[in-house]
């Protein structure tokens, strides 16, 4: 036992550094541990609750927080074997751990910025009202953009840089950059002016006549923009590029046409009136089609094989399978006018006139051996 004892007061007394930084350790697993419970609990709570920040900044902190444990954790028993060691290595634990700290921070605000960004779009969402993603989009990624340069200045000032003569080499540098990366910053100003004058947002089935670019928006980043294809495949287009083509939006259609031309039989060209006139009280009864706007319903044309009217007018709906049950039970009921007049819808015939009769003389005819 007194052998023990020695032993043991000899291990306290020489190797009492092992001991703190095992014990270092063991507290940053322990406070790590407690801390993802403790936060993964509460987030759960307030996920529940109307707020938009509580949760966010709950959700947000997770991840952050134990890396930040760590990273003052690790410091704190490297200065423990520099005091005992007095290696060189070890002295620049200080400016690593301040870097890893600014870095955490900064990892924790984008976060946030991140979070309450999707809480604010699923909020309205939840609620049935219209939110703007595109411009939601556009404010949190200026603001993240804006955290991370900060940390970057922050960053090299505690390394020691003067931020003050990097601005200054910034902004001589940025001509020689600008012009390396004429695309790129092109492209960076093109997402700006979508985000400013909104042409289409998240969402949006637009379309270029000038282009082969139709699809709906699925995202729009700095550089390029998203679109799905109605064939489901991913299509990306360089901003720029819509600085140069005119894009049409069906999306923000208040109302879409029916726009269709219909032939008779020239047999029936005296049942064309009353054919017109009942389409249009159809149409005006309709409930689905909007005669406060433009409708017509008027014979139109003498064609090669029928005689023919046109119908223009509007839908309500703007969703474009609403839109086509819509027409097609239009165009039955035009149908259904037609034939119950006795009249018939005209399909390509040909008339032959013959002036005078033939006489086809049927004689036998001789078989040849």
């Amino acid at each position: 036992m007194n052998e023990i004892t020695d032993w043991f007061k000899y291990v306290t007394k020489e190797q009492l550094w092992i001991v703190q930084v095992f014990a270092v350790v063991f507290f940053v697993l322990l406070f790590n541990f407690i801390g993802k419970r403790v936060l993964v609990r509460l987030h759960e709570r307030l996920i529940k609750t109307r707020n938009l920040w509580d949760d966010a900044i709950v959700d947000a902190l997770r991840k952050p927080l134990r890396l930040f444990i760590w990273i003052v954790g690790i410091a704190f028993a490297a200065e423990i074997v520099q005091n005992k060691t007095g290696a060189i290595i070890f002295e620049a634990i200080g400016p690593i751990r301040d870097i890893g700290v600014i870095a955490t921070l900064c990892w924790f605000l984008v976060r946030l910025v991140l979070k309450v960004e999707n809480n604010i779009i699923h909020k309205h969402e939840k609620a049935g009202e219209k939110v703007d993603r595109t411009t939601v989009d556009a404010i949190g990624k200026l603001i993240r953009a804006s955290i991370i340069i900060t940390s970057i200045l922050v960053a090299l000032q505690t390394l020691g840089y003067s931020v003050s003569g990097i601005l200054a080499f910034g902004g001589v540098g940025g001509i020689a950059v600008g012009f390396a990366a004429k695309d790129l910053l092109a492209n960076f100003f093109g997402g700006l002016m979508i985000y400013l004058d909104r042409p289409f947002e998240v969402g949006d089935w637009i379309r270029s006549p000038d282009r082969d670019i139709e699809g709906t928006v699925e995202r729009i980043g700095w550089r390029l923009t998203e679109i799905r294809t109605f064939d489901k495949r991913p299509l990306y287009i360089p901003n720029s590029t819509f600085a140069s083509i005119a894009v049409e939006n069906p999306s923000r259609m208040s109302n879409r046409r029916i726009y269709e031309t219909i032939g008779i039989r020239y047999d029936d060209i005296s049942k064309m009136e009353t054919i017109t006139r009942e389409v249009r009280e159809m149409l005006i009864a309709h409930k689905d089609i909007n005669s406060d706007l433009t409708m017509m319903v008027n014979f139109n044309k003498f064609n090669n094989s029928s005689v023919d009217f046109f119908v223009y007018c509007f839908t309500y709906t703007t969703v474009w399978t609403e839109f086509h049950d819509i027409k097609q039970d239009v165009l039955l009921k035009i149908s259904n006018i037609i034939l119950s007049h006795g009249a018939e819808i005209a399909y390509p015939t040909s008339t032959v006139h013959v002036p005078e009769a033939i006489n086809i003389n049927s004689s036998p005819v001789t078989p040849i051996n």
